[in-house]
């Protein structure tokens, strides 16, 4: 039993063998007991002085003998139990190339099968899921580095043929060497894909603030009154800045397709995307600019009929005194008629300034082609023509007040 060359033809045989050497192991050493025992009761009949059954040489020549064969029993079951461990050790190495071989088989036809995702929440499932098997690869890497040494300490053994370890160890690390390449390609394929479809979801964005935006700036409400107005301009200032802001954006839109793998930056269907973007914006920061000048308009009309409201305002109340002054014809109380003519010479001059400015602005307005021009040039034809009627109601006045002042002089000459 000893002596026997089996040592196995695989992991599960030698695990049995070595079972049945322990047990012969332990029988070995069942009777290493026995044995020593009944050497010790042969030793003392050697040492009988008198009558001797049997010559004391003869005993102990037996003694020896059967000694010598024990040990040399022991040393026959430690050189197998030796041999028999190497050959586990061989076929364990084997069984764990083995399972390295089918893991990395595994991942092949799973790396072979995945694709690349069709929209961003795909890519990143899969870029956690390739994530995860980097997990498994380095942990897969320290286990079969660590069955690569156990190969080359058998090696070093001398014990067995190293053909197959040899190739089975070339084998592996080809196909090892393999996945990882394959794992990498992988990898920078997702990460290919990632970059694109980050590309088309931010230039999506882009164009849902853009359309959103457009609308916006294309309202056709200018507000109702000056203060209205004010408020949408301040607005409108503020859309503006975040149009010239997203500008720097549009413009990246170049740079981040050139920096796209070739399969999906030469795709015809994205680059219409990025010249639509940049029309898109185009059209927004033009139709931003008309809009700011229609408000700065409306802006402009509004105060001009506020202003044109107090000057008629003033125009009527001075058209309401004037129709009804009487001018007087004692001395003294035209004196001080007189003296309200100089203070509404002064408001007139005043006011006249008002009606100037307004006269400007209406031309302006005229001038820049604004949809109400008929309106305001109609509020300023209405406006000068109750001025001009005032200033003859004036004129009017004072030639009579000249005339009185006349009468009375040449009265007191007299």
């Amino acid at each position: 039993l000893l002596v026997s060359k089996d040592l196995g033809k695989h992991l599960l045989e030698v695990e049995d063998l070595l079972q049945k050497h322990g047990l012969l192991e332990a029988d070995i050493s069942a009777q290493t007991e026995r044995v020593q025992a009944l050497n010790a009761a042969a030793l003392k009949f050697s040492e009988l002085e008198g009558y001797q059954p049997c010559d004391p040489q003869i005993i102990c020549n037996r003694v020896n003998h059967v000694q010598t064969c024990l040990e040399e029993l022991g040393e026959l079951a430690g050189k197998r139990r030796k041999e028999l461990e190497d050959s586990r050790q061989l076929w364990a190495f084997f069984q764990e190339m083995e399972e390295a071989e089918v893991w990395i088989r595994e991942k092949e036809q799973i790396l072979a099968a995945k694709t690349c995702g069709r929209d961003l929440s795909s890519v990143l499932t899969l870029t956690n899921k390739h994530k995860s098997m980097l997990g498994e690869l380095g942990s897969r890497r320290a286990l079969l580095h660590q069955t690569m040494k156990r190969g080359e300490q058998i090696l070093a053994k001398k014990r067995f043929s190293p053909g197959g370890i040899q190739e089975k160890m070339r084998e592996v690390r080809l196909r090892w060497k393999k996945l990882e390449e394959v794992t990498g390609l992988h990898q920078q394929r997702l990460q290919e894909a990632l970059n694109f479809f980050q590309f088309s979801a931010e230039t999506d964005d882009l164009v849902a603030w853009l359309q959103d935006t457009y609308r916006i700036v294309s309202s056709d409400d200018f507000g109702h009154d000056d203060y209205s107005t004010q408020a949408l301009l301040r607005k409108h200032r503020a859309v503006v800045e975040e149009v010239e802001k997203h500008r720097a954006a549009v413009l990246a839109l170049r740079k981040q397709l050139a920096l796209l793998a070739p399969e999906h930056r030469q795709g015809v269907d994205v680059q219409i995307r990025v010249v639509e973007v940049e029309q898109l914006y185009g059209e927004v920061a033009e139709v931003a600019v008309l809009r700011q000048q229609w408000l700065q308009d409306a802006l402009a009309v509004y105060r001009m009929f506020s202003e044109v409201h107090a000057c008629e305002v003033w125009v009527d109340e001075k058209e309401q005194w004037l129709e009804r002054m009487e001018v007087p014809e004692e001395l003294d109380e035209v004196e001080v008629v007189q003296h309200r003519f100089e203070s509404l010479d002064q408001e007139m001059n005043s006011v006249m300034g008002r009606i100037l400015d307004v006269n400007q602005v209406v031309q302006q307005l005229v001038d820049g082609g604004h949809p109400s021009s008929e309106e305001v040039r109609s509020c300023q034809d209405h406006l000068n023509s109750r001025w001009n009627r005032v200033v003859e109601l004036v004129e009017r006045k004072k030639s009579q007040l000249s005339s009185v002042l006349k009468i009375q002089n040449y009265l007191l000459e007299c």
